[in-house]
C-alpha cells in the first residue's frame, strides 16, 4: 500500500488512533499536513512524522469552524504546491455518556453533532474542488460502530454516526465521476484514553473494577478483544491507498464482530 509522495491532511492527528493513523500514513511515503485544536499535543508527533524523512506541516484547525477549514486547505495547498490526495477525518468526539435520549440536552446534541458531522462536512467541501481537478482522491471519515447499530445510552453520538454515513455515501455519488473515493472506517471500542474514561465510568456504575469492565466489553466482541490503534490505521491505510480504487461510499466496520 504505497503512498509515496502523496499529500495527506489528517485532523484529529495527535491523540489515539489518530497518532496511529498519522505515522501509518508517512510509513507508507505520504507527506502530511497535521489539523487540530491543540498544536502542543500535535508538535510531537511532528517529530515522529519528520524522523521517518517525510514532510509535514501543522496548523491550528477547530473543524466546525469554516474559516479556520478553509485557511488550513489553503495552508495545505501553499505548502505542497497545490495538491491535495488524500483527507482523513479523525477529529470528532463523544458526546454525553450513558444519558438516556431524553436526558439528553438540546445543546448536548447539537454540539456533537456539530462537531462529528458539520465538522467533517467543512474539510470535505473544502478539498473535494481540490482533488476533482486533478481527477484523484481518496476521503476516509472515522465513524464508529454506533453508527451501524443503535445503542442505549448514546443516542446523540450515534446519531452523529449514522449522519456521517449519510454525507459520506452522496458525496460518494458525486465524487464518483472525478475518481475520487469516499468511506467510512468504523472502529468499536479502542485502546486509549477514550476508551479508559468509558471504562472507568462503567465500574463506578456497576460497582466493579475497571479490570472487569474492559473484560465487560471485549466480552461483547466476536474476538473477544478491543481494537488498538493500529489495527484502525491499517484500514484506513488500504482505503487511502489504490489497493481500494474500486471502493466507495462503504463503511468498513474495525470492531472485532460487533457489528455484523
Amino acid at each position: 500500500m504505497d503512498l509515496a509522495d502523496r499529500i495527506a491532511i489528517v485532523t484529529g492527528p495527535a491523540k489515539g488512533m489518530g497518532r496511529s493513523i498519522t505515522l501509518a500514513l508517512a510509513k507508507a511515503g505520504a507527506h502530511l499536513m497535521l489539523a487540530g485544536r491543540d498544536t502542543d499535543a500535535i508538535e510531537p508527533v511532528v517529530a515522529e512524522v519528520e524522523a521517518l524523512g517525510r514532510r509535514v506541516e501543522y496548523v491550528a484547525c477547530d473543524v466546525t469552524n469554516e474559516d479556520e477549514v478553509d485557511a488550513m486547505v489553503a495552508a495545505t495547498k501553499a505548502a505542497f504546491k497545490g495538491r491535495i490526495d488524500i483527507l482523513v477525518n479523525v477529529a470528532g468526539g463523544s458526546g454525553p455518556l450513558g444519558k438516556s435520549f431524553w436526558e439528553t440536552t438540546p445543546q448536548e446534541f447539537e454540539d456533537i453533532l456539530r462537531l462529528n458531522v458539520t465538522g467533517c462536512f467543512l474539510t470535505m467541501r473544502a478539498v473535494m474542488p481540490v482533488m476533482m481537478a486533478q481527477r484523484y482522491g481518496k476521503i476516509v471519515n472515522i465513524g464508529g460502530t454506533f453508527g451501524l447499530r443503535g445503542r442505549a445510552g448514546r443516542s446523540a453520538y450515534s446519531a452523529s454516526k449514522w449522519g456521517l454515513r449519510g454525507i459520506s455515501k452522496s458525496a460518494a455519488l458525486e465524487a464518483g465521476p472525478y475518481n475520487v473515493n469516499v468511506n467510512n472506517v468504523c472502529p468499536g471500542m479502542v485502546e486509549g484514553p477514550r476508551f479508559e474514561r468509558v471504562c472507568t465510568d462503567m465500574a463506578r456504575a456497576l460497582g466493579i473494577s475497571v479490570e472487569a469492565a474492559r473484560a465487560r466489553h471485549a466480552e461483547e466482541y466476536a474476538l473477544r478483544r478491543v481494537s488498538t490503534g493500529d489495527d484502525i490505521a491499517d484500514a484506513v491505510l488500504f482505503l487511502a491507498s489504490d489497493r481500494a480504487r474500486q471502493i466507495t461510499g462503504q463503511d468498513l466496520a474495525v470492531d472485532g464482530g460487533w457489528a455484523m
